[in-house]
């Protein structure tokens, strides 16, 4: 049985595919035609080298990038996080420390391995890490990173918080939007396009209104850390946040934690890719690129599941079953068919079947697994599928529509 819509397009998949055009819609009207059409893929300082990055170590990652195959597969953002930042001089100009001596020079290196520059800033007077932070200067700051040729920022909330103590949640939500509005206006007006991304750690429930101030992506946890349950946290966390994604503008669980310290055992790398790909989330690394091994590379470069992340179509998925350890995600695609995963939330294997009724199908359906880059023929009810611990059986249910 051919995956059309007319057969398997069910009520809440029309209702994610409604919600989703309306998203794009009211985004669109209010930021303009955005960068990030799908989710941004790239990789960040922060999680492997903290706020001791160096201009040497971002050169590093960009040649590691290339040689990886991350390049080839899609990552493109080479982003430089908290640490980068100097003084300002007497006419208020931004200068980067003497880690990084030459920022024109180094987004020059980067775009010539045909990858783009990311860096970070804060709405408030200094960065989580007590670096200078924008506020006050946003256009001076703005015009700056474009001139370097700066291709993304990521603005962080963090010291701005304290303008927030003592406000209603209302006015709270007003003074953010404002904080990160005059960015964007700032950013818009240097004639560059850069990808805007909010690190706002879901405050205010920014996915009501972060693509109206000219968000590309925002932050809808906390920090993640590198263990299973800190990315189920996060992933969890998504639940009911379809309806506010889509191109231009993307929910954010955070970093990928793939390759580091605590979740670099195989399998939790495969669920987290796999999460994160069935979110519509940024894949943005965490690791280091240049020291990582066979299996993390694999992980983090399989196309197949790329592809799922960078689906045109633009709709997150979400968990339609949960039965005790097994949980049950799907994700409608752009060519009629659907990305399925069976996640092990245990720690030894669990064999798992297909709700089909829960995903609102008939089978039997042709399915494809992603992580074996194989076709294994029809599956419905009674096909029985071995999970492995903490892992995940990813799948393409149906038939492309021509």
């Amino acid at each position: 049985m051919n995956l059309r819509p007319r057969q398997v397009l069910y009520p809440w998949h029309w209702l994610v595919l409604l919600l989703l055009l309306l998203s794009t819609s009211c985004a669109v009207a209010a930021a303009g035609t955005a960068p990030a059409r799908t989710p941004p893929m790239g990789w960040n300082s922060w999680n492997h080298y903290g706020a001791s990055v160096t201009a040497a170590d971002v050169r590093h990652a960009a040649d590691a990038m290339v040689a990886s195959g991350m390049a080839a597969a899609g990552y493109r953002y080479v982003i430089i996080d908290d640490g980068w930042q100097g003084k300002r001089d007497t006419r208020g100009v931004l200068h980067p420390n003497a880690k990084f001596p030459d920022m024109r020079a180094l987004a020059a290196y980067v775009h010539g391995k045909g990858l783009k520059l990311g860096i970070y800033s804060s709405p408030g007077e200094k960065s989580c890490g007590g670096f200078t932070g924008s506020a006050g200067h946003e256009v001076q700051d703005a015009r700056e990173f474009a001139a370097w040729g700066v291709d993304y920022l990521k603005y962080d909330l963090c010291s701005f918080r304290h303008h927030l103590t003592g406000k209603s949640a209302s006015k709270q939500v007003a003074v953010m939007k404002d904080a990160y509005a005059r960015m964007h206006r700032a950013l818009v007006a240097t004639g560059r396009p850069i990808v805007f991304s909010l690190c706002q750690y879901g405050w205010g429930r920014v996915w009501e209104w972060g693509a109206a101030v000219g968000g590309n992506l925002w932050r809808t946890t906390d920090d993640i850390r590198p263990t299973y349950a800190s990315m189920w946290f996060n992933a969890n966390s998504e639940q009911g946040l379809a309806r506010w994604a889509g191109p231009g503008h993307w929910n954010d669980p955070d970093m990928l934690e793939i390759g580091n310290r605590g979740m670099d055992d195989p399998d939790m790398e495969r669920s987290e890719m796999s999460l994160w790909a069935l979110l519509a989330a940024p894949l943005i690394a965490g690791n280091d690129l240049a020291t990582m091994d066979a299996a993390t590379r694999a992980t983090l470069t399989n196309r197949e599941v790329i592809a799922v992340d960078q689906d045109p179509l633009g709709a997150q998925g979400h968990r339609v079953a949960q039965s005790g350890p097994i949980q049950l995600w799907v994700k409608p695609l752009a060519d009629g068919t659907l990305a399925v995963g069976l996640f092990n939330t245990l720690d030894h294997p669990l064999d798992a079947t297909l709700d089909f009724k829960a995903l609102g199908l008939h089978g039997p359906l042709p399915a494809r697994d992603l992580w074996r880059h194989a076709n294994i023929g029809s599956v419905d009810t009674r096909r029985v599928f071995g999970v492995p611990a903490f892992g995940v059986v990813l799948l393409k249910l149906g038939q492309p529509k021509r």
